[in-house]
């Protein structure tokens, strides 16, 4: 049977092809594969070799609209045939299962064109060759939450990009991808109306559409946001709560925000001039602010009116990366080759706002390090800096410290070089989880940890059932197991003592304290009961935080009261109650990490408020105010200041001498009362992490500038399983290391804790290493 015959007798039952021949002599086959059924499989495998034969047909087009019978491995077989003359292939809400997509994208293909729309890609690992691509289209992939590191490396010729509708979150990862394009010049995470492709949309420019309209702003208006702008970059070192005129414009991914104009949450103006493309450089290059703003007016005041009138962008099918503060700005910045983000074309004007834009907000390098050094340079700047401090400098003393800061810096340079190569930081879980109990396998299920203060490899956890474990992090081995003693109840509070490194304190939420040593617990840790001397205080009902002063003395504990509690660590008794020091509970008590007598306490009446032990907490010091319940507040390793944090991502930094507001990192909201955030320093007190219960994400900021550094998200293998921040600690011997207490949305397992090594890159075998978790909410402790 000839081919020609083969393809017409096809038509007339369900397969639906065509060869036609265009204006330009160029002819396609075009197979539609609804309805085709198990029979049509071998006739058409034959019409396709046939084609492959013919030089009648220069291109094949395999696509569905709808629904498909034919098995997987019969469509990749398809595939496999017309490979060589492939150029557009489409496939539609089709329900493929991961072993399809996995040989789909490591294989490769030679098309031009590849639109695939699947309810079960989760993560995009298109590592195969995909030199001819050129256009490709993954709008409405709903459970897509992650972007390989490497997905974009065998694309040289991808142009066009489209991820609307896709569960994308995180800016870093996703613009490190992109960055891998080096001829994308169209990208949409979201779509206007009337624009069904990535170009720009023709209505943009134009004095009306359905998707433009023109806002209140006018020339000098924008010429008078950007100079407030440049104006609050300049005196960022010194005031830090200056606020972006439309910083405050954010929104929540969510149904109900599908119309919400997107582009008020960058920061800058968005005057959508089509001409003067800056000339393209790397992502990290740096900006003259004076420059930018000196190039913008002018640019502005010669435009036309209607040019320079800002437009409002009407989104539909957004990601949630699109509700990301300055995200526009930001993939503006890392990605210089865009000419179109979203339908909306990239202006001069628009390059150098975004570039000040990223410069106020955003931490490309720790510690604003220059992008390029390598980890060889910086060692080799070392040799030479040591040997010629020995020969400068002859006094004993002034050597040492010289040396000592010089050391500092390179050990923050370091940090720079290996962050930068970097962008997926190593996530591994803590293996131990289970211990066996006279012959009995018992889960641990943590709910409260803390490093050891002179052991890097220890850690201390308390569980939900009571348990005290202290287990070596680097191996998994558990060092000490202490039993529950009598009922089960959570462990919310845990302190080491750091002149006797071998005891720590646990208290429960029913009000149970007990001070152990670890050291005389038994040999065989984990197949008897904790043998050694403990000292059990006095109850105290309702708690949720326990914290020792710095000479070891005295205790400090707070709970789901308004009272304040304070303990001599030696007798295990209660010496004085401080009584009604907040309107409403006090979350957390934390004392000065230098001084013994001064303590800071967080209350969800919204107030933190510091105090002296030695004036008996009549009346505090200072009040701070938050304008959301506080969760916790903890001092900065050199008691300089106090950071805050609030429910729903409200984090602020305050001089702790006496109260004044230094930093609003101003972080979005998330529009959920039960979001209950926490925050630590980390490296010191140069940044801070800050994670919260609704969310699957820790935030990296500076302490001293509130500028994003990266947000590390994490998440199980399914959009169900998504893990949300307990409790979380930075590593007080690893500089950008941190350990987060996880927990999942399942209810039939349980939580855990994750090691986050941000100067570690992500190994492949170990990101869908995290086993099934549940969600354990719990709004009490640090």
């Amino acid at each position: 049977m000839e081919s020609r015959h083969s393809t017409s007798c096809f038509g007339c039952r369900y397969l639906q092809a065509m060869h036609q021949r265009s204006c330009q002599r160029q002819s396609s086959l075009v197979v539609v594969l609804d309805h085709l059924t198990e029979a049509d499989f071998w006739p058409l495998i034959d019409v396709i070799n046939n084609a492959m034969c013919s030089a009648d047909v220069d291109a094949v087009d395999i696509v569905n609209e709808s629904s498909c019978t034919l098995t997987e491995d019969q469509i990749l077989s398809l595939i496999c045939a017309a490979n060589e003359k492939l150029c557009a292939v489409s496939f539609q809400d089709l329900p493929f299962r991961k072993h399809f997509l996995r040989d789909l994208f490591q294989s490769g293909l030679a098309c031009r064109v590849l639109k695939l729309s699947s309810p079960s890609l989760q993560k995009l690992d298109m590592v195969g060759r995909f030199v001819q691509l050129q256009k490709l289209d993954l709008d409405y992939c709903s459970s897509l939450t992650r972007l390989h590191k490497d997905c974009f490396c065998q694309m040289p010729n991808l142009m066009q990009l489209s991820v609307c509708g896709s569960r994308l979150a995180d800016l870093w990862t996703t613009a490190a991808a992109l960055w891998k394009l080096p001829s994308l010049v169209q990208l949409r995470f979201q779509n206007c109306s009337c624009c069904e492709d990535t170009g720009p949309c023709p209505a943009y420019s134009s004095r009306s559409g359905c998707c433009v309209s023109k806002t209140g702003h006018n020339t000098q208006e924008t010429i008078q946001e950007f100079r407030l702008l440049y104006d609050s970059y300049k005196n960022s070192e010194v005031q830090h709560d200056i606020q972006d005129p439309a910083e405050g414009r954010v929104g929540k991914f969510s149904d109900h925000l599908q119309s919400l104009s997107l582009l008020d949450l960058s920061s800058g103006p968005h005057l959508g001039s089509k001409n003067g493309n800056s000339k393209n450089k790397g992502p990290h290059d740096q900006f003259s602010i004076q420059d930018g703003y000196e190039t913008l007016e002018k640019d502005i005041n010669s435009a036309p009116t209607d040019a320079a009138a800002t437009r409002k962008y009407i989104s539909h099918h957004p990601s949630p990366i699109c509700f990301e503060k300055h995200y526009r700005d930001f993939m503006i910045s890392y990605l210089p080759r865009l000419e179109v983000l979203d339908n909306i074309p990239i202006g001069r004007m628009d390059r150098e706002v975004a570039k000040l834009t990223f410069s106020k907000f955003f931490e490309s390098l720790p510690y604003k390090r220059w992008p390029g050094e390598s980890v060889a340079h910086i060692l080799h700047n070392r040799e030479i800096a040591s040997g010629g401090l020995v020969r400068q400098i002859s006094s004993k003393s002034k050597h040492s410290s010289l040396r000592r800061r010089n050391q500092y810096g390179f050990s923050r340079s370091l940090c720079a070089a290996k962050l930068a190569a970097s962008p997926w930081p190593l996530l591994l879980p803590v293996s131990t989880m289970s211990c066996t109990l006279n012959e009995e396998i018992r889960s641990l299920r943590p709910r409260q940890f803390e490093y050891h203060p002179s052991d890097p490899s220890r850690m201390a956890f308390g569980t939900l059932d009571g348990e005290v474990v202290v287990i070596n992090h680097e191996n998994g081995k558990i060092f000490s197991y202490t039993p529950p003693f009598g009922t089960r109840n959570s462990i919310l509070g845990l302190c080491w003592l750091k002149s006797y490194p071998s005891k720590v304190l646990a208290g429960s939420d029913n009000g149970l304290l007990r001070l152990f040593d670890i050291s005389k617990s038994s040999s065989r840790v984990a197949d008897s009961r904790y043998d050694g001397d403990f000292i059990t205080f006095d109850k105290f009902e309702q708690l949720t935080s326990v914290h020792i002063n710095s000479t070891d003395q005295q205790l400090l504990v707070s709970g789901y009261t308004r009272n304040v509690a304070l303990y001599d660590i030696g007798t295990g008794k209660r010496q004085q109650l401080f009584t009604n020091l907040h309107q409403e509970p006090i979350n957390v008590a934390k004392f000065a990490h230098h001084s013994p007598f001064m303590f800071a306490t967080s209350s969800f009446d919204r107030d933190v408020k510091m105090w002296d032990t030695r004036e008996g907490a009549v009346r505090p010091c200072y009040s701070a105010t938050s304008s959301r319940g506080n969760v916790m507040v903890c001092f900065s390793p050199d008691d300089h200041y106090l950071l805050v944090s609030a429910v729903d991502n409200e984090v602020k930094q305050f001089l702790a001498v006496d109260g004044r507001l230094h930093t609003d990192f101003g972080i979005a909201s998330s529009g959920s009362s039960h979001n209950y955030t926490r925050s630590y320093y980390m490296n010191g007190r140069d940044y801070i992490i800050t994670g919260s219960s609704d969310e699957h994400l820790v935030r990296v900021c500076c302490a001293q500038t509130g500028r994003r550094l990266r947000d590390i998200y994490f998440e199980g293998r399914g959009s169900e399983k998504a893990a949300f921040v307990q409790s979380l600690r930075s590593d007080p011997f690893r500089p950008f290391n941190m350990s987060i207490l996880a927990s999942y949305a399942q209810s039939s397992s349980k939580c855990e804790i994750i090691k986050i090594n941000m100067l570690a890159r992500a190994e492949d075998d170990l990101e869908d290493t995290y086993p099934e978790q549940f969600r354990q909410s719990f709004i009490l402790g640090g």
